[in-house]
């Protein structure tokens, strides 16, 4: 489908890449890896034709529909579902045919344009962008919203969801999770699953990554190197390589080192609770993918707090919300050092409104708030980003926070956020949205909290420095609070989840894997509840209409509920064999000479695997799907 042949692409002077020889056939699903400015979109650019190869061929196969997601935020007043459907080319098309032979009159035509309507599934197709849509995080009261009501974050949500209304045979997705949060990640995720095309991803999301796609083409060092198997097959054979190079080998010890250690002191307070040992399996597991990541260029650790209080902070039944009205309410929490706490909760039920009111950027409406004499907030939100002066420099905003610290400690400690050499003393306006995130965790860092906020930290920020946050959080002394869509971060940061719905908080005591059917279910109550509105309570007639229509439904969903629970059965079990070939694959021994056979067997296993899971978990979301229909 897709062939490079000797390919070079350059930026200006700049080498990203050269020498590239690989096919992608059709149906293949790659993600596509590395640092940022290594030339990932750049790629994308040549395979949309917007750019021409400087060296070598790229060849696509002809009448390949290609879908994409448009970077511009559109300003359109045209209604969000019908922006959507336009993402259907053929669609419109045929429709813009039928409406030219009804003008004419030419019944023969119409009657013809009919049959390929319907053969496109095009009197579904409304159907398909409003769920399109709703999965997507919008409500069913915004389908007839003006597109340019809408902020420029769920503008770019339109834009994916009119990239995925199209029909396509190639997928382009540049970090399609940017402007998501966690439920429509997890939507999105499923989605993509089930896609028949062939699927490029750029993302810096490994769990993401490992549950889309099977092959991986990884930009690194002026060269494309590809491999077959998800993200963390790419990972453990890198670490495989890497372990080899001497110079890396004592480095890579301590970080491992490090974070073995952290294990066993989470161990030691970790009761059989099933997030605890969650956390214990995502902790271990960066202990065998802390090799892939030797070589990068973050390096950091939070500094320690100038003081730690016994205790941070305490809610008592406090109410918060913006002017007079109430988002949360009967807020009872505390805070203590070394507690990690992840948000969980649906699209705009509060996370960042709990956010803003732990850093007293909102106002107790209600109850008691106690903050310790001491305590010190680390806030980290992304408006801050367009609140950096353009004009200073990195090493200027550092040194506006601390007119004490020297230049060489604070050159060092941007070192180890990417800012080399003469780095520190460019403007940061021409900086890319990552390097800006960065400087902003360099600043929230320096700044010694001893309670972090950290609200979507990872948008723009590539694998490498999501790794150095990551093993950072390790061994930070204070308490954090944590909003992300990244579900690595969640699982090996966090030992406590709370979740905010409906105006509470409260904790939830199950794992990641369970919130996501906590979703599922919740998404199949909200329909139930607009059912239940459009009924006439007041009316016996329509009463007893409702229960039967209801005793039907429980006689049609019983034998749905019995496959869905079989199915969940089925993908706990697939899930299980899968980890259990990962952590052999894992282990060094198996890539000897000699067990080249047992590796092949593994690989074999794993995609086999990986194939009845994927079809079991698109059987189990279908099952849900009817189960959420009816």
């Amino acid at each position: 489908m897709l062939k490079f042949s000797n390919l070079a692409l350059r930026r200006g002077p700049r080498l990203l890449f050269e020498r590239v020889n690989h096919i992608v056939h059709a149906g293949q699903r790659w993600g596509v890896t590395g640092g940022n400015g290594t030339g990932k979109s750049s790629l994308f650019a040549l395979i949309l034709q917007h750019i021409d190869a400087d060296e070598g061929e790229f060849s696509l196969s002809d009448a390949v529909v290609i879908a994409h997601v448009a970077q511009e935020s559109p300003t359109t007043n045209q209604g969000a579902i019908e922006y959507v459907m336009d993402g259907d080319t053929e669609l419109r098309e045929i429709e813009q045919q039928l409406a030219d032979a009804n003008q004419l009159g030419d019944g023969n035509l119409e009657a013809e344009l009919h049959g390929r309507l319907q053969h496109i599934g095009g009197y579904e197709a409304r159907a398909r962008a409003a769920k399109l849509m709703h999965g997507l995080g919008f409500k069913v009261s915004e389908d007839e919203r003006a597109v340019s009501e809408f902020s420029g974050g769920w503008r770019m949500r339109l834009n994916l969801a009119r990239a995925l209304m199209c029909r396509s045979d190639l997928l382009l997705l540049d970090e399609p999770t940017n402007h998501l949060d966690l439920d429509a990640v997890i939507w999105l995720e499923a989605w993509l699953r089930g896609y028949a095309g062939t699927l490029l991803l750029i993302s810096h999301d490994r769990e993401f990554l490992d549950s889309v796609v099977d092959h991986i083409a990884h930009v690194e060092q002026q060269t494309i190197t590809f491999y077959t198997g998800n993200y963390s097959v790419f990972e453990q054979l890198r670490a495989e390589r890497l372990a080899h190079q001497q110079s890396s080998y004592q480095r890579q010890q301590r970080e491992i080192a490090h974070i073995h250690s952290y294990v066993e002191r989470f161990r030691a307070k970790a009761t059989k609770a099933r997030q605890a040992q969650s956390r214990l399996k995502a902790l271990a597991r960066m202990e065998m993918i802390a090799p892939a990541h030797i070589n990068s260029p973050f390096h950091f650790e939070f500094r320690s707090p100038r003081v730690l209080p016994a205790s941070l902070l305490r809610l008592d039944r406090v109410s918060t919300g913006y002017g007079e009205q109430e988002i949360l309410t009967q807020i009872r929490c505390s805070l203590l050092p070394g507690d990690r706490v992840g948000l969980l909760g649906p699209n705009g039920a509060g996370k960042s409104t709990l956010i803003k009111l732990l850093a007293a950027q909102l106002a107790v409406m209600s109850g008691q708030r106690d903050d310790a004499k001491d305590l010190a907030i680390g806030y980290f939100e992304q408006h801050q980003l367009e609140q950096l002066d353009l004009e200073a420099t990195p090493l200027l905003h550092m040194q506006r926070l601390d007119g004490r610290a020297t230049e060489k400690e604070l050159r060092n400690f941007l070192g180890g956020f990417g800012f080399q050499g003469d780095r520190v003393t460019e403007l940061v306006a021409p900086l890319s949205g990552g390097e800006k995130a960065r400087l902003v965790l360099a600043m929230v860092v320096w700044q010694q909290p001893n309670l972090l906020l950290l609200d979507e930290p990872t948008n723009h920020l590539d694998l490498e420095m999501r790794h150095a946050l990551t093993v950072a959080l390790q061994g930070y002394a204070g308490a954090v609070v944590l909003v992300s869509h990244d579900r690595h971060l969640l699982r090996t940061v966090c030992d406590e989840l709370w979740l905010v719905d409906d105006g509470a908080v409260g904790v939830f005591d199950q794992d990641l894997d369970a919130y996501a059917q906590w979703l599922v279910q919740r998404r199949r109550d909200d329909v139930d509840e607009v059912m239940d509105a459009t009924e006439s309570d007041n009316s016996a007639v329509a009463r007893k209409e409702r229960k039967r229509v209801e005793a039907e439904q429980r006689k049609a969903v019983e034998p749905l509920r019995r496959r869905e629970k079989s199915l969940e059965a089925k993908v706990n079990e697939l899930t299980a064999l899968l980890q259990e070939l990962e952590m052999q694959l894992a282990d060094a021994a198996i890539y000897d000479a000699d067990r080249k056979q047992d590796l092949q067997e593994l690989l074999r296993g794993q995609a086999d695997t990986k194939q009845l899971l994927g079809q079991a978990e698109d059987d189990w979301m279908e099952v849900s799907s009817q189960l959420e229909g009816i």
